[in-house]
Formats: C-alpha cells, structure tokens, sequence
C-alpha cells in the first residue's frame, strides 16, 4: 500500500488489501537480499470446547516450513505435533494476497490452504494428522490490516475474527467435526529485521476476540473485536514466567480496556538452530478469563473461558 510518491502508508486499516508489493530497490544485491529478507505466512486455528487445532505455511526467503498440532483439551494432550522444514531447498510458496493461495509439500507434511470466491479450503495431511476444512470468509467480521515501520524494514499482518468453518480432522483413528469450532487467520507479510521477536495472544468467538502482540510490530496489530466492531488498541503488557510458561499468564492494556488471565492447558514448543537461522518457539493453548470494555459505550464485556493461545517467538532469520 503506497500514496502518489511510492512511500509505504504505514497504519492500521479495516479491510484486506488486496496486493501487497514491497517496493523494489535499483541494485541488483540489493534486489537479492530483499528476496532472502521477505517473510509470507498463513497462519490457521480452529478452537472448540473440545480441541484446539493450529497449522501454518512460512516462506522465509531462502527456505520454507509448515507445521500442524492438535490439542485434546478434554484430555489435555498434544495428540499430534509435526514440524518440518524445506532447508536447504524451498518448499512453501505464499501468495501476496490475504487468505489466498499458499501451500507446503513434503514427505512428513503437506498443507494446501486454497481460495475460491467466498471460501478458504484447507488441505493437511500427515501420518498423525489429517484436516479437510472450509471456512467461511464471505461473511467475517472485520478484518485488522496493519502496516508497520521496522527500522529500514517494514511488516504487514492481517488478522481476522470469528469465522465459520466446517469440514474434519483425523487424529490417530479418532474424528473431530469442525462443527461447533472457530476459525481465525493470520496472514503475515515483510521485510523483517534479521532478529525478530514477540509475545502474541489470539483468541475469538461470535461477537467478541482479541488480537494481542508485545514486540517488532508495537501497537500496530492491537485489537479487539466488539459486536461486529473492531477497535484499535495501544501498548500492551504480557507478564508470564518465560522459563515456566505454563503458569498463569495476565495481560492488560495502557488504557483499561483490557485485562485478561490466561490459564495454559498445554504446550507446542519448538526450538531450531540452523547455524545461519535459529528459533525458538512455545505457543501456549488454553482458556482466558476477564472482561473487555466498548471503547465508546464503556459497556463490559465479560470474557469466561475463552479458547485460545498465547505465544513467545524468537527468531534469526
């Protein structure tokens, strides 16, 4: 998104943009290293009073990765957890659209996220997880774009809400319906510095959601969604034991429109080291608890039990 003279409208905007073009430098090295810097991923969860499902594509420039877990939270166990990567050659490719095309192959893990008129059909299939869904992106809430300053670097993010989404899993013989779920997006798209890091939380249903983040971005992707409305927010704090994440975590905002307790059920931890690129990677899923505030009624809203996920990332990439 750039104005009349080709700079970058750096902001926060409802609505997807339709196309995302980084602007291009003059030299050659330097065209090299912004294709080694650019980051695209698509980023899915499915939360149900009974299991959490998570599955993404990143293309990091110079190699691709995907991983898929699902959370039994009746059982409170990671059924299945698969994590690959495409080093040394690439096998994730990422539209520059949002909550388009994007697709990972490999022997362990193939994930197919594909677009047609009102719907996202998704595709997974490993030995320990298997997923056809179809959500529903004709009728969302909202959506949060947000294009952020990174020094010499720039990022941009799309967040959605509350999304329908219908279709099955198979896990290790047993069969989830996505009846009843929640789906929520993340599509993620820069040039990012060569370390990155942040906090994020993430969690929806009908009619209210958060999404939370504490690092590279700053305030730029803060934002509840409040009866079919999305709000901005500023600064946000995370306090949680990073040593012990499954202790309680609270998080609250500069202004008193947000305070939640996020109470961890269990884990997804991931932690690489490529010798040229390093990651480190806990995402927590669990229930938040506490209340939100209308911004311009002033009316509470009362947040109990509320499926979603909590993460701490650091990255060398």
């Amino acid at each position: 998104m750039q104005d009349a003279h080709g700079h970058i409208r750096f902001g926060r905007y409802q609505g997807c943009i339709a196309r995302l073009d980084w602007p291009r430098p003059e030299g050659r090295w330097q065209r090299m290293l912004q294709r080694l810097r650019h980051k695209r991923w698509q980023y899915l969860a499915l939360t149900h009073p009974d299991y959490v499902i998570a599955l993404a594509v990143v293309d990091v420039g110079w190699t691709g990765a995907a991983f898929a877990y699902l959370f039994d939270r009746r059982a409170g166990q990671l059924l299945a957890d698969v994590t690959t990567d495409s080093f040394p050659r690439h096998g994730a490719e990422v539209a520059d659209q949002p909550f388009a095309a994007a697709r990972f192959t490999s022997r362990s893990l193939s994930i197919r996220f594909s677009r047609r008129d009102s719907t996202l059909a998704v595709d997974l299939q490993s030995p320990a997880l298997k997923l056809a869904a179809h959500v529903d992106i004709g009728t969302m809430p909202p959506v949060l774009a947000a294009i952020a300053p990174l020094g010499a670097h720039s990022h941009s993010t799309h967040k959605s809400g509350a999304l329908a989404v219908s279709g099955f899993a198979d896990c290790h013989g047993q069969r989830y319906s996505l009846d009843g779920a929640v789906a929520s997006l993340d599509y993620s798209n820069g040039l990012l510095p060569r370390e990155t890091a942040w906090r994020w939380a993430s969690a929806h249903r009908a009619g209210l959601g958060f999404n939370l983040q504490q690092g590279y971005m700053a305030q730029h992707e803060n934002a509840i969604w409040l009866e079919q409305q999305l709000f901005a927010l500023e600064g946000v704090q995370f306090h949680f034991e990073p040593q012990q994440p499954l202790r309680p975590w609270h998080i609250s905002d500069d202004d008193g429109l947000l305070d939640l307790q996020f109470t961890p059920e269990g884990l997804c931890r991931k932690n690489q080291n490529l010798l040229i690129a390093a990651s480190r990677y806990i995402q927590v899923i669990g229930r938040f608890d506490g209340h939100l505030v209308h911004p311009v009624s002033g009316a509470r809203h009362v947040v109990q039990g509320l499926s979603g996920v909590t993460e701490d990332h650091y990255a060398r990439w």
